[in-house]
């Protein structure tokens, strides 16, 4: 028997860098290679689709956690006070609480009205800079040690521009059309809660 739903893992990045444009599900695809491998993705799931198969791309932002991902790898510098954002911090960063985003796959296997693209992420995208600043007020460290993207791009090649350095102010729309209710939409509360057993 075939599948009532089918879920494909995807993320914001298929969105590409995009200054403080306000991105939904209606927004069109990126440029650039992260943006193409995301696309890409998203279509070998066609099959699915033409099987008859309810399918939904989830497109993440940054799932916050400190046991991985990007929050396990920004805690070090941070905890011993030497973190900050990076390059000018202006960038836009779309982020959900672990929490919100079990919450929302659920949700979305329960939920038959919905499919196609759903950017699962917090309805409150932040700039880097603020980011770094409700870091380090959790942690009660300064923040204010900015990491030149000179420096990243040696360290990094082209991946620090399109993977640390990238824009991307994206919003959950279908989420919320559908009824969805996130637990965490503000940042500071969410790195408190995340991090207060770690």
């Amino acid at each position: 028997p075939k599948p009532k739903a089918f879920l494909c893992a995807s993320a914001v990045g298929f969105y590409g860098s995009r200054g403080d444009e306000m991105l939904t599900e209606e927004s069109a695809p990126g440029q650039g290679f992260l943006a193409t491998v995301c696309r890409e993705w998203e279509g070998a799931a066609a099959a699915a689709v033409d099987a008859g198969i309810r399918t939904v791309w989830t497109r993440f932002g940054i799932v916050l956690h400190p046991s991985g991902g990007a929050l396990a790898k920004m805690l070090p510098p941070f905890r011993m006070g030497m973190g900050g954002p990076i390059g000018s911090g202006r960038h836009y960063v779309s982020w959900i609480s672990l929490d919100d985003a079990v919450a929302a796959i659920r949700f979305l296997i329960e939920t038959p009205s919905v499919s196609g693209p759903v950017n699962v992420c917090s309805p409150e995208p932040v700039t880097n800079l603020d980011f770094s600043r409700a870091l380090g007020r959790v942690l009660h460290r300064p923040s204010m040690v900015a990491v030149p993207p000179s420096m990243l791009r040696i360290m990094f090649g082209e991946a620090a521009d399109e993977v640390l350095l990238a824009s991307q102010r994206v919003v959950p729309q279908r989420l919320l059309d559908a009824g969805f209710r996130f637990t965490h939409t503000e940042l500071e509360s969410a790195l408190r809660h995340v991090l207060a057993r770690a």
